[in-house]
């Protein structure tokens, strides 16, 4: 092949990509969209005339809205107001598809109890908007409520007596966004600081959205109380919205951004190591410097020491399970926020939350996250702030 053919052959590469990728885009589209409306307008409803139509408009005229509000509230001009839409509709549809989905089962089950339509089609649309307006009323509540603490034992054989009891507070996917939620993040703040600890950590996702943006919901951040050290690693939203200024800024809020390092925390003559690596998206984005690295993070601890390893996703303990890590904590999955979302995070991560065991050694903790991404929603998957305390073996 010419170099001449070479450079024509490029731009016809990616139309054909962008091509693909928007056939994709619309299939979702009209599966997410259309489904509800097949249950709720269509089917075999007989609504009138006036109903069907309006009911079809409102349906199309979300679907088209949606992608252009998406882009305009996450892409480059990070509009909030068109992200809080996009993030609402999108957890309205989902809740619509999920039950418009299962109600396949009731309507079969009525069909064989001999009732015919339009009451068979009412019936079930009826259920799923009660459903749905009711899981959506309750999940947003939860969303939007300081997090309930979640108390875990974690038992650590190489932990020395000096420590068993060591309380660590873990804070991760606060998520600060569209939604201003300075007083919410005050709340939280008030819990943590209730809860005496010795040790806080913050395992990344702080915020969607710049430092500049975000600086006020960020601010009470700096008021966390902990008798041995604040700590934090980055998450892979950081790289969507200035990781290096989010680490500065937490750095000038008095916490200790373990950036692929580690400090050593002492209390009654025992020791333990806390290391963090960035996140496993780190090193695909382009921001100088950063990357996964258990190596580095690890480097010069001293091995009989028990080790905490910082790491935002739980896919990460392979690394953890690799460096004799004792126990890894992290975030990331929200517990699948909005079920049944979950089974998706799975194909992804290992675990979707509480604590596991990964080789002999490396136990792992996932929390649910402290705070919900996009859909201002939490369906059976409650935020929390997690309250370790560690046990000598």
């Amino acid at each position: 092949m010419s170099v001449g053919e070479t450079v024509q052959a490029a731009p016809r590469r990616r139309r054909g990509r962008a091509l693909r990728f928007g056939l994709i885009v619309a299939a979702v589209l009209l599966l997410l969209f259309g489904v509800p409306w097949w249950t709720l307008v269509w089917s075999g409803n007989r609504w009138p005339a006036a109903v069907f139509a309006a009911g079809t408009a409102l349906v199309a005229a979300a679907a088209v809205a949606f992608p252009f509000l998406m882009v305009s509230g996450h892409g480059r001009h990070h509009r909030d107001a068109a992200a809080r839409a996009s993030d609402t509709l999108l957890g309205v549809v989902w809740v619509l598809f999920v039950w418009s989905v299962l109600s396949l089962v009731l309507r079969a089950a009525l069909a064989l109890a001999g009732v015919a339509d339009p009451a068979r089609s009412r019936i079930v649309t009826a259920v799923v908007a009660v459903v749905a307006t009711v899981l959506l009323l309750w999940g947003y509540a939860e969303a939007m409520r300081v997090s309930r603490v979640r108390r875990v034992e974690v038992r650590i054989p190489r932990l020395g007596p000096g420590l068993d009891g060591l309380k660590v507070v873990l804070l991760t996917d606060t998520h600060y966004g569209p939604i201003d939620r300075a007083r919410w993040s005050r709340g939280v703040v008030d819990v943590v600081n209730a809860l005496d600890a010795d040790l806080v950590a913050h395992t990344g996702d702080i915020a969607d959205g710049e430092v500049a943006q975000r600086r006020e919901q960020a601010a009470p951040l700096g008021d966390v109380r902990a008798k041995l050290g604040r700590v934090y690693v980055t998450g892979n939203h950081e790289y969507f919205s200035g990781a290096q200024r989010w680490v500065e800024h937490m750095a000038s809020l008095g916490w200790e951004a373990l950036h692929n390092r580690h400090l050593v925390v002492t209390r009654d003559g025992s020791s333990l190591v806390v290391a963090g690596v960035d996140d496993r998206t780190a090193a695909g984005s382009g921001v100088p410097g950063h990357h996964m690295d258990h190596e580095a993070a690890l480097a010069g601890a001293a091995p009989e020491l028990p080790v905490l390893l910082l790491a935002h996703q739980p896919q990460q303990v392979a690394g953890a399970v690799a460096h004799g890590v004792d126990l890894q904590i992290s975030g990331h999955t929200h517990g699948g926020q909005m079920w049944p979302f979950h089974y998706l995070v799975r194909l992804d991560q290992p675990v979707l939350q509480g604590l596991s065991r990964h080789g002999e050694r490396t136990q792992l903790y996932t929390s649910r996250g402290t705070g919900f991404w996009g859909p201002p929603f939490r369906i059976f998957a409650p935020s929390e702030i997690t309250l370790l305390t560690l046990r000598a073996g």
